[in-house]
């Protein structure tokens, strides 16, 4: 009896040994891609990580740009890379999510493995600081009587663009609107006076409002309640139009096939760094909305993205080709 408890005990020893011998763990640097270009609020995300990447990976994590047809370009060489560890990238939802939906799409939501959840962060309405458009009625009741009133958008069907969307179905105007392929280019156009508002996240243009003359001004939130760095800025449900939060996430996956191990070891690193003192300091010091989830929880907001997606973005491109 008592050799058969040592026995059992060496051998449960020796598992657990080899358990760990054989963890999974980088000998190499990592690319982490960006499906858009260098400055955008997903790169400057991903950059804050990279900066810190010898620390808690032992390796670099060097961020690989390739933006293009509204993010599938990067998307597509991030689920074709080699399930082996060394490339992981971010995907932007409910963007990503819709862009399944879209007729012969190159990409779906069960090409990449999640991973965890960086960034959760809410839109807004936003004009340039001079606007004649003091608020969100301003805006709207202009737009119902000129029917051509212009927005700049991150891109076909992506998170802005489907903001913009909701807010004309709710609010009940007709508008044009403009690819401009990220939400830099889209900022920039709003800026340069070619369009007469945008919707983007609120990390995207708070630069622009800490300078002493800020170039643009907040109309509305699409937040149930107003934000609370935010507080004079009305919700959209306190004119009676989109009732709902309306936002983004930013979140780390891999391609489909990697195995369990290497998901596991990235998830527990990132919760180490994404819950570190310093690293949540500089969160905040470059406005960016840390919000971790494990892989379990950022699953679960994957496939609520994709739910939403499903039933309304068809209602929102009624004369666009959208795979139901």
């Amino acid at each position: 009896m008592r050799l058969k408890l040592f026995l059992s005990f060496v051998f449960s020893f020796l598992f657990c040994f080899i358990s760990t011998v054989n963890a999974w763990e980088p000998v190499k640097d990592i690319t982490l891609v960006v499906a858009y270009k260098n400055g955008t609020g997903t790169d400057i995300g991903a950059r804050l990580i990279s900066s810190y990447a010898q620390r808690f990976f032992g390796h670099k994590m060097i961020v690989k740009n390739i933006d293009g047809d509204d993010g599938i370009l990067g998307w597509k060489e991030l689920i074709n890379a080699n399930p082996d560890g060394y490339t992981i990238g971010f995907i932007n939802l409910p963007t990503f999510a819709s862009l399944t939906l879209k007729h012969n799409s190159p990409i779906k939501m069960q090409d990449v493995v999640p991973i965890c959840n960086q960034l959760t962060e809410s839109t807004i309405v936003i004009v340039r600081a001079d606007s004649p458009y003091q608020n969100i009625k301003d805006l709207v009741d202009d737009a119902k009587v000129r029917g051509d009133l212009v927005a700049s958008t991150n891109g076909f069907m992506a998170s802005n663009h489907t903001a913009a969307q909701l807010l004309s179905h709710s609010a009940g105007f007709n508008y044009v609107a403009v690819d401009c392929g990220g939400t830099s280019d889209q900022i920039l156009a709003l800026l340069n006076d070619e369009v007469q508002f945008s919707c983007v996240k609120v990390p995207d243009i708070t630069p622009l409002l800490a300078k002493k003359n800020p170039e643009i001004r907040i109309l509305a939130s699409f937040s149930e309640k107003r934000l609370r760095d935010f507080p004079d800025v009305p919700t959209l449900a306190e004119y009676g139009y989109y009732d709902k939060w309306y936002g983004s996430s930013r979140g780390i996956v891999a391609p489909k096939g990697t195995p369990d191990e290497i998901i596991e070891y990235y998830e527990k690193k990132f919760e180490a760094m994404l819950s570190d003192p310093e690293v949540v300091a500089a969160h905040r010091k470059a406005n960016l909305s840390l919000d971790f989830k494990d892989n379990l929880n950022f699953e679960a907001t994957m496939t609520a993205s994709e739910f939403f997606c499903r039933d309304i973005i068809p209602m929102l491109y009624k004369n666009e080709e959208v795979d139901k």
